[in-house]
């Protein structure tokens, strides 16, 4: 099988499960921006080996591939199959907020705003967040017109929470420390 299909060439794309819709349908821009996040993830995990940050990392980017596939589906019954799969569920979340905390038990509280950067990893990181916030909004447009399960929403809002805790947290570990604003 070959990676071009020449199906795309017109400007649609085909979903999963069946249909077809043009490249810049709100869905496609959801699930893309999602696709952004998860290699932006594997650039923040791939930046500089930190075995706990990274621990934490590995199972988001299965989340997020399964985020991706409900997303590109329009078939509900799919779709519930693809939250089963990655099991975005409220354990989940819950997961990610022990995570959140775990990192914040080893930071000063914020007194001011942190300019995004610092170490590679950090920086990585601090960029995932904002690429997490844009597919966050993608798919809180997506949910105007279709319906979606709320977990997907919560699953991006934790999930950028986690990713600038882990950017802070890179930064503190490596010595770098902070640049406030």
């Amino acid at each position: 099988m070959k990676i071009y299909t020449r199906t795309g060439d017109e400007g649609d794309t085909g979903l999963f499960g069946g249909g077809r819709v043009g490249k810049d349908d709100p869905r496609v821009e959801a699930y893309g921006a999602v696709d952004e996040l998860n290699s932006a993830v594997g650039v923040a995990r791939s930046a500089a080996v930190m075995p706990r940050i990274d621990e934490v990392l590995a199972p988001i980017q299965r989340d997020l591939f399964a985020i991706g596939a409900l997303l590109a589906t329009p078939d509900h019954e799919k779709m519930k199959e693809q939250l089963a799969k990655a099991r975005i569920d409220d354990e989940r979340i819950a997961e990610l907020e022990r995570a959140i905390d775990a990192g914040e038990d080893e930071l000063e509280p914020l007194k001011s705003f942190i300019m995004p950067g610092g170490t590679p990893k950090a920086a990585a990181l601090h960029l995932a967040r904002t690429i997490c916030r844009r597919a966050e909004r993608r798919v809180v447009a997506l949910q105007r017109t279709v319906p979606l399960p709320q977990l997907a929403i919560i699953y991006l809002n934790r999930l950028s929470d986690l990713l600038f805790v882990l950017a802070r947290v890179a930064n503190k570990r490596s010595g770098f420390g902070e640049v406030t604003w």
